[in-house]
């Protein structure tokens, strides 16, 4: 996005969606080996977990390769269940109570664990859960250092989904979709083009019922002024959404990896989050870009900044690290680059200690976006905390 005058768009999707199901059921089951771990005595930094989750009609299917403590197989189907019963699936096609589990998680493979675990893989020391690239990003667009397009479509559902859980609004459903384009000048957002919602309903309610429902959600989250003309403002354009969730459409962990980071604002590594321990540094590294990336522009070095690094499976460090701050600091990037590997160990293990990431905290996670959200006290959502802004500050002279 060269221009300094354009549209841009990024879309959200509910905790009910398909594919959220699967992530949540995913991140249930990490949190869960987590748990068990912390109250057993089992090491919890010997948890693994690659935990995929596939759902069609009154159908869920586990798969994947865990390591931890024994854990009762009806333990694991109850997590499923209470999981699906907090979205609100209470539906003749999906149902909490009555839908058929199939689980087929299995031990870790062993070449895996000789790669990762410590003294045991070619290398001594710990090494990265597998090879790839991840990317971290921040923008001083909005307060939450994201970009506006995302921040607002994960915004309307939210509060879509509030208001169906608190019963407000009952002819709300939990599968929903949102996008909005936003119209830049300089760079920086300066309006509302098109807004598009689409959600599942209670049966027998027209059209243009939903979209009233669903007008002053989306006025309350835009600032004020900005609401799209008529003719922009689309509200279930198909005209009925009640078959929805995964009866309407089957879902997989790890398929909406542009919802969960930057809305397309940003470039992607491809690796998912869900259903990953930390030793995956799919996870915890693309956490880690994000919270030095955020630093940056924290620190006032830039209006927006883009982080890559790269891993090979087994190897402890890095092999690159490239910072972009997109001409809007006049920050030397190498100098940067070189500052931020000081600043913070990227070994797995490192980010997994800095972040504290060894703890049930993944759940939470897997609707409205992993990033641009508040610190939480029991260490969730670590990666957005500013407290390296003023040590890359001071390193940077």
């Amino acid at each position: 996005m060269t221009p300094s005058d354009f549209l841009f768009t990024s879309e959200s999707v509910s905790e009910g969606h398909p594919d959220k199901v699967c992530d949540r059921i995913s991140d249930e089951i990490v949190d869960l080996y987590f748990r068990e771990a912390e109250a057993s005595g089992f090491d919890v930094a010997q948890v693994r977990a690659a935990c995929e989750t596939a759902t069609t009609t009154n159908r869920v299917a586990l798969l994947g390769e865990m390591r931890g403590p024994n854990i009762p197989v009806d333990q694991i189907e109850t997590t499923v269940r209470d999981a699906v019963k907090s979205i609100g699936y209470e539906q003749d096609g999906f149902h909490w109570q009555n839908l058929n589990l199939d689980n087929w998680l299995h031990e870790q493979s062993a070449d895996i664990a000789a790669g990762v675990d410590a003294g045991t893989g070619t290398y001594v020391e710990e090494g990265a859960g597998d090879q790839g690239i991840m990317f971290g990003y921040a923008s001083a667009e909005t307060p939450e250092l994201m970009p506006a397009t995302l921040v607002y479509a994960h915004q309307i559902l939210k509060r879509m989904a509030d208001l169906r859980h608190s019963g407000q609004r009952p002819e709300f459903l939990p599968d929903a979709k949102s996008q909005v384009t936003l119209r830049y000048s300089n760079g920086k957002p300066v309006d509302v083009d098109t807004v598009v919602v689409s959600t599942q309903h209670t049966d027998g309610l027209s059209a243009e019922h939903i979209r009233e429902l669903v007008r002053p959600v989306v006025k309350d989250v835009l600032p004020e002024g900005w609401f799209p003309s008529e003719d922009k403002f689309y509200v279930n354009p198909t005209g009925k959404f009640v078959i929805g969730g995964p009866d309407g459409d089957a879902g997989l962990t790890g398929r909406k990896i542009i919802v969960d980071t930057y809305g397309g604002a940003a470039p992607h590594g491809g690796g998912a989050f869900s259903g990953k321990d930390p030793t995956k540094v799919d996870r915890s590294a693309a956490y880690a870009c994000r919270y030095l990336a955020k630093n940056v522009i924290a620190a006032g070095l830039a209006e927006r900044c883009t982080l890559q690094v790269s891993y090979a499976i087994g190897v402890a460090r890095p092999l690159s690290i490239n910072v972009n701050l997109h001409d809007t600091g006049g920050t030397d990037e190498r100098k940067l680059e070189q500052v931020l590997m000081q600043v913070m160990d990227l070994s797995p293990r490192g980010i997994r200690t800095k972040l504290g990431l060894n703890r049930p905290i993944y759940a939470r996670t897997a609707a409205y976006g992993h990033f641009g959200r508040t610190p939480e006290a029991d260490g969730g959502f670590s990666w957005e905390r500013l407290d390296l802004a003023d040590e890359i500050r001071s390193a940077m002279g």
